[in-house]
């Protein structure tokens, strides 16, 4: 019988040198797979959980490696070393890691010592999300609308699993980063930012929102992908990146 060593998951990408992506210099894993549709999701290639091929000018391209918890935690370990001495680590993404929480877990657990980040978008059932919130030392919860209409006519789902996530990871004691995508006249409107500003309230310590630029290059990988963009929103409107609304419900934000 397979053991945890032995689970299996499915990555798109393994980033080195990542300083976006947590404290410090960091190795991100990207899982493949998530739940949401987001209209301005600009990884298209880890929607789907299976391996894929994506076409392009520059020629045919496979995304998808199918690992072994103890293979990707192995080699994640030899550069242990390198991540410690600068302050960083290893970073779960995709797609969204909660759909493969298991392998997510069993590599987390073969770890030497590394600090490990969660990036999320908090789209889970509670039973997977409280699992993994107990392994990793600090969450990135991308929080997008607050309005479940709003958040299912641009995601594809409506948000009361990820506001009960929030919830659960506000009252707990995992560092934690709210990120907000800028999108402009859809998730950067002052009614949206003022919702999540006062969502985020309750957080028993301290933590802080980061505020997204929009990316205007995200529908370059949409074609190779076999998928359409059409964003339903004017792309040249300069996103609002406005702060201060956190500021008066004593949270740190910043736009980065």
């Amino acid at each position: 019988m397979a053991g945890p060593a032995d689970q299996t998951g499915i990555v798109f990408d393994i980033k080195e040198f990542a300083v976006f992506d947590g404290p410090g210099i960091r190795t991100t894993v990207f899982l493949k797979g998530c739940p949401l549709r987001c209209a301005w999701c600009h990884n298209p290639e880890g929607i789907s959980p299976e391996p894929e091929v994506l076409h392009s000018p520059a020629g045919d391209r496979r995304v998808g490696e199918r690992l072994t918890a103890a293979a990707l935690a192995a080699r994640l370990n030899r550069q242990g070393g390198i991540l410690r001495d600068a302050g960083g680590g290893v970073s779960f993404s995709g797609g969204e890691p909660l759909l493969q929480a298991e392998f997510v877990e069993a590599v987390i657990d073969r770890l030497d010592r590394l600090h490990v980040l969660l990036d999320t978008s908090g789209y889970a059932d509670e039973t997977r999300f409280r699992r993994l919130l107990a392994k990793v030392d600090m969450v990135f919860f991308d929080l997008k609308l607050m309005d479940p209409d709003l958040h299912e006519r641009y995601t594809g789902c409506r948000n009361e699993p990820i506001l009960r996530n929030l919830q659960i990871l506000s009252q707990s004691e995992c560092a934690a980063v709210v990120r907000v995508p800028l999108v402009p006249g859809v998730t950067d409107t002052a009614a949206n930012l003022e919702a999540i500003a006062r969502a985020c309230h309750s957080f028993r310590r301290p933590f802080r929102v980061d505020l997204l630029p929009y990316n205007r290059a995200a529908g370059g990988k949409y074609g190779a992908c076999g998928r359409r963009f059409s964003p339903g929103w004017d792309e040249s409107r300069p996103a609002n990146a406005d702060t201060t609304v956190f500021a008066r419900f004593g949270i740190e934000a910043r736009v980065v």
